[in-house]
């Protein structure tokens, strides 16, 4: 009984595996994604690096490819093209000036993926983007950490999706 058990969920963990619809090109074990270049003044320091492992990370963990600068099989090039905090929600304050409820950052990124394991193969170029709301009465320091994390989760789901689920 405790073998069956163990076959069903080996089965069933697989089939949520390929559920997911990755498609891997053919020969394609090795990944490589160079640091994003920053090209948005404001962004913080250290966002280029971050959003770079973070996609490294979902690349080697969940399309299973090897990350490697010697002879890759796909090549992910970013650039962090824009970080902004804009007023989403004006409100009338006191004496008729306006303030904002809510605000938003907004992170976007150019990413170029190339096969070059198959020239024949379809190659892009493409913008992702993804934001955070947060109170107007916030300062963007006392949320920056995890609006980050979340907005960068979301563009690098949209990334991965876009490379390996065909999904646009």
């Amino acid at each position: 009984m405790r073998t069956l058990l163990i076959v069903l969920l080996a089965v069933g963990l697989t089939s949520c595996y390929s559920f997911r619809g990755i498609s891997i090109p053919e020969g394609v074990e090795t990944a490589f994604v160079p640091v994003f270049q920053n090209n948005a003044l404001t962004a913080p320091p250290t966002l280029p690096l971050d959003i770079t492992e973070a996609l490294r990370d979902k690349v080697r963990d969940e399309a299973r490819l090897v990350i490697t600068e010697d002879q890759p099989d796909i090549e992910m090039r970013g650039t962090l093209v824009d970080f902004r905090v804009s007023a989403e929600a004006a409100t009338a304050g006191d004496e008729n000036a306006a303030y904002a409820r809510l605000n938003r950052l907004t992170i976007v990124v150019a990413i170029e993926y190339i096969n070059l394991r198959d020239p024949n193969a379809e190659n892009w170029k493409s913008n992702f983007s993804d934001y955070y709301n947060f109170d107007g009465n916030v300062a963007l320091a006392s949320v920056q950490d995890e609006a980050i994390e979340e907005i960068l989760d979301n563009i690098n789901e949209k990334i991965f999706n876009r490379a390996f689920a065909g999904e646009w």
